[in-house]
């Protein structure tokens, strides 16, 4: 059996220290090997940092099986090609040499738009300790579902759960259609325009419903509360956040004029989440 493997960018700051830290406790949950990546201009730069990386990993978790890799060149296409096959890969919000990470937008965005299997981008905004036990503990999977087609991503959301041994939230949001200006129906409620916004908001409902029902056959120690919201799904979801230990989403990609990028809720929750965000490749 192959043996499963997380990938980390490092690059000495403190983001990507508690990039690390998470990347080792996600590899300690899947009993994974942890490979971690330092994409350097110069590949003398590298031993320190990458010493360092392995000390704090094996203060963190000593049974820890740990790997190092250093690539000449860019982040982005260091992590991207070191993502292949991977459970999952992890990266910090900022990083990777400060003007890099600002330019064209920060390399967890653009990362994601090409990164291969699951991406987790860790928020920089939590204390940093050496504890083997994660301070989030205990907390929810948080799952942004969009519709049927994300099917693989709340297969991972369930995974993630059924992991940390801890409920999931399902949360479905959508904008609510608007009516165009019809004749008015002699029957109240009963515009042609209306019943058909009605039926859409009963389907929009039952999405969840359907979705979840398999997987929560295969899964059946993980409890699910789901629910629908009316309003902007980026809105909902970030003040969802606030109580969970991950929140996972679809990566739905879009191709533009300057290659793949992600959409508004990737965005946002990417730039003002409470949690990590896990991204689950969704293209479109």
């Amino acid at each position: 059996m192959t043996l499963q493997h997380v990938v980390v960018g490092v690059d000495g700051t403190l983001v990507a220290v508690r990039a690390l830290d998470r990347a080792a406790d996600e590899a300690a949950r899947r009993d994974a090997e942890l490979r971690v990546v330092y994409a350097v201009p110069d590949r003398d730069e590298a031993p320190p940092i990458l010493a360092s990386a392995v000390a704090r990993v094996h203060a963190r978790r000593p049974g820890l099986r740990v790997t190092t890799q250093v690539v000449q060149g860019n982040a982005v296409r260091a992590l991207t090609d070191a993502s292949e096959g991977a459970a999952l890969t992890v990266v910090g919000t900022r990083g990777f040499g400060g003007v890099t990470g600002t330019l064209f937008g920060s390399v967890s965005l653009r990362l994601a738009a090409h990164v291969h299997g699951p991406l987790m981008v860790v928020r920089g905004d939590h204390p940093v300790d050496h504890a083997a036990e994660p301070f989030d503990a205990g907390r929810h999977v948080l799952l942004g579902l969009q519709g049927d087609g994300d099917a693989d991503v709340a297969a991972y959301a369930f995974e993630e759960a059924e992991r940390r041994g801890v409920w999931l939230h399902v949360l479905h949001s959508w904008n609510h259609r608007h009516v165009a200006p019809e004749l008015p129906s002699l029957i109240p409620a009963t515009s042609p325009g209306q019943e058909r916004l009605a039926q859409h908001d009963r389907a929009e409902e039952a999405v969840p419903r359907f979705s979840l029902a398999r997987l929560q056959e295969r899964h059946p120690r993980v409890g699910v509360d789901a629910r629908t919201v009316r309003g902007g799904p980026a809105h909902a979801l970030l003040e969802a956040t606030a109580d969970a230990s991950v929140v996972v989403i679809g990566a739905h990609r879009r191709t533009g004029r300057v290659g793949p990028h992600l959409g508004t809720v990737a965005h946002t929750l990417l730039h003002h989440s409470h949690c990590p965000v896990v991204l689950v490749p969704a293209d479109e």
